[in-house]
């Protein structure tokens, strides 16, 4: 998949105005051996607890693009480096996580696109809290389930429709 972030705010400046295409905020880490990825947004809202990260990440990726609403927090990894090779064997194209990961080697060798705050050695409760498939907060721009993620060196943009053919090279 080729694109370029740059060049989509160039073509779709119109839909920037409207607010159907979004920045993230800048500042997002990257990890991950993908600094290029894509797909429809598949939205989690959790607080310092991944047992719903683990469990969208056992499904079938299908190319999609994993959000993650971690409120912001700063006290532990919602996503660490069995969750990003998790990812990688159900397909999925990419993870962005407002909130914390952790094992960041692991993470750098998966075949994945990996966006995070920041990094933080400890792992997260795993209690079953939290909500799947709702409108989330990233840093700077609201996603909602089905929205499009496009994601590369110069930055993260969320979109309400495909903003390329997925099929293209």
């Amino acid at each position: 998949m080729s694109f370029a972030t740059a060049d989509l705010c160039d073509q779709h400046e119109d839909r920037l105005a409207s607010g159907q295409l979004r920045i993230v905020a800048p500042g997002l880490l990257h990890l991950g051996r993908r600094p290029r990825f894509a797909g429809e947004a598949v939205t989690l809202k959790v607080f310092e607890d991944n047992s719903l990260v683990r469990t969208a990440l056992e499904e079938p990726g299908r190319g999609r693009v994993l959000a993650i609403d971690g409120g912001g927090s700063l006290c532990c990894a919602l996503v660490g480096g069995n969750l990003g090779a998790l990812a990688v064997s159900n397909g999925w194209s990419g993870i962005v996580v407002n909130g914390c990961v952790r094992d960041a080697p692991q993470l750098d060798a998966c075949e994945l696109g990996v966006r995070a705050l920041a990094l933080h050695p400890r792992r997260s409760a795993r209690r079953g809290g939290g909500e799947r498939d709702v409108a989330i907060q990233l840093p700077g721009a609201p996603v909602r389930p089905g929205d499009f993620i496009y994601a590369d060196a110069d930055g993260i943009l969320v979109s309400e429709v495909a903003l390329i053919n997925p099929g293209a090279s």
